[in-house]
């Protein structure tokens, strides 16, 4: 089914008006994007910010009355509704255009990242077959790369981890298929664990393999390997229990963390951890280290 797209421009201040405006006109969906090259990459706790210069996608049926449309937003934000344009969007599977441009990616010697409708490059490889449909983790970002490599070097065999924050799956499931013997996945969202059974499931593990659970049923029995792939702030807040769930002489790899910022998540791991040489990837940083 074809749409027509109303963009506009904006201001930081005014973009949550515009965005009620353009529901209350009949939109179906509001994107709002930056506008400026001004990054956000984290939060502060409790924010939800915008950058200063905004811009904001109303989307719409084909046969709406644009003219009636725009007449309405100028009566309800008259001296708010910035310079528009309406465009038509192209009709298309836009599942399978997405499928179309995520491609196999190799983590390391051994592991390869492989979407869940192609043929693995290199069969022989170990090859994690991913559907990310429902939770973050494909294998694509800076972070998840990082711990994908780092576990590619690991000696898994029979090893036992927590996979915190587990997203799709992905670090944990990797793990078992690199000789892992157990890994528990936690995630604060349920869809996640859904993620998590179904793209184990669909790598031939059982069930029993990784088990996942939302962070009040984390069972509290220790691990030999800490995987926690969030962000900089929970990290740093998670510190006694994820080094509680961590045997000693056991490791834990730590990312989701700017470079700026891993002084301070090592500061709060510090009286539990030895650290090992910070690995970066363009502004990410993973940290890694051995339990004392």
């Amino acid at each position: 089914m074809p749409w027509l797209q109303l963009k506009l421009t904006t201001t930081r201040h005014q973009a949550e008006p515009l965005e009620d405006a353009l529901l209350a006109v009949g939109a179906v969906s509001v994107t709002l994007e930056d506008n400026a090259d001004q990054p956000i990459l984290e939060p502060a706790l409790g924010e939800t910010p915008l950058w200063d210069q905004v811009r904001i996608t109303g989307l719409f049926d084909a046969d709406i009355d644009t003219a009636a449309v725009t007449a309405l937003l100028r009566e309800q934000l008259p001296s708010v509704l910035p310079e528009y344009r309406w465009e038509q969007l192209e009709d298309k599977d836009w599942e399978r255009e997405w499928m179309k441009n995520y491609h196999p990616i190799q983590c390391g010697e051994r592991l390869w990242i492989c979407p869940s409708w192609q043929e693995p490059p290199e069969p022989e490889k170990v090859n994690l077959m991913l559907d990310p449909g429902l939770a973050f983790g494909t294998g694509t970002h800076p972070t998840t790369f990082l711990c994908l490599e780092w576990l590619d070097r690991q000696e898994l065999e029979a090893a036992r981890l927590v996979d915190y924050g587990c997203g799709s799956g992905i670090l944990g499931i990797a793990a078992l298929l690199l000789g892992a013997s157990h890994v528990v996945g936690v995630d604060i969202d349920p869809q996640a664990l859904l993620a998590t059974r179904e793209n184990a499931r669909r790598n031939g593990l059982p069930e029993t393999a990784m088990p996942v659970y939302l962070p009040a049923q984390c069972p509290p029995t220790g691990v030999d390997i800490t995987l926690a792939n969030i962000l900089a702030g929970p990290l740093a807040e998670l510190a006694p229990l994820l080094s509680a769930l961590t045997n000693a002489g056991g490791k834990i790899c730590l990312s989701g963390i700017l470079a700026n910022q891993a002084e301070a998540v090592m500061a709060a791991y510090r009286p539990w951890f030895d650290f090992e040489p910070i690995a970066q990837k363009e502004e990410w940083v993973r940290i890694t280290g051995i339990k004392r």
